[in-house]
């Protein structure tokens, strides 16, 4: 498996991939237009940074884009969600139903985490919902602690839950 950049002719796989998982959780989360956003792979990607995750099974030749995730530089991006200066986000993180369980989420977190280092950035910041229990799961292992002065909920059945990672004095 390989963690890279979004390529232009793969926003729409991606988009449908991001848009799959979302729509397997249960909750309210696609309340509005935000199924419409999770498609929008191509509005992210030249407003934020979109990482996939792509494996190559052994009796196919070409890529299959098993995960995505968006990674929101810093606070001047149209993607930050209540991120203050010196941090970065994680938005949007979604990883095909069928290779669940199998590093990839963690991997995408873990490119994120080395994208906001290599930036100086001090802290990574997330928000996820109530019901993703396997995502909190992964971001508390990843190191990822609450941070509940940050939580907010953009439409009322939709309570989004913070999650910080510092990163100043982290050195793994």
């Amino acid at each position: 498996m390989e963690i890279r950049p979004v390529r232009s002719d793969e926003h729409e796989e991606a988009g449908r991939l991001v848009v799959a998982a979302y729509r397997a959780l249960p909750g309210a989360h696609l309340a509005g237009d935000y199924g419409v956003e999770l498609a929008d792979v191509a509005r992210r990607s030249a407003e934020a940074e979109v990482l996939v995750a792509v494996s190559t099974p052994a009796e196919q030749r070409r890529e299959e884009i098993v995960g995505c995730v968006t990674f929101v530089p810093d606070v001047s991006s149209p993607w930050a969600e209540l991120l203050e200066a010196g941090e970065s986000g994680i938005r949007m993180l979604a990883v095909r139903s069928d290779v669940q369980q199998r590093g990839v989420g963690r991997s995408l977190v873990d490119a994120c985490v080395g994208r906001a280092r290599a930036l100086g950035r001090v802290a990574l910041l997330l928000h996820t919902t109530p019901w993703m229990a396997a995502a909190r799961r992964l971001y508390e292992n990843a190191g990822f602690v609450r941070f509940p002065e940050r939580d907010w909920a953009p439409v009322p059945e939709v309570p989004l839950l913070a999650y910080r990672l510092e990163l100043a004095s982290r050195q793994n």
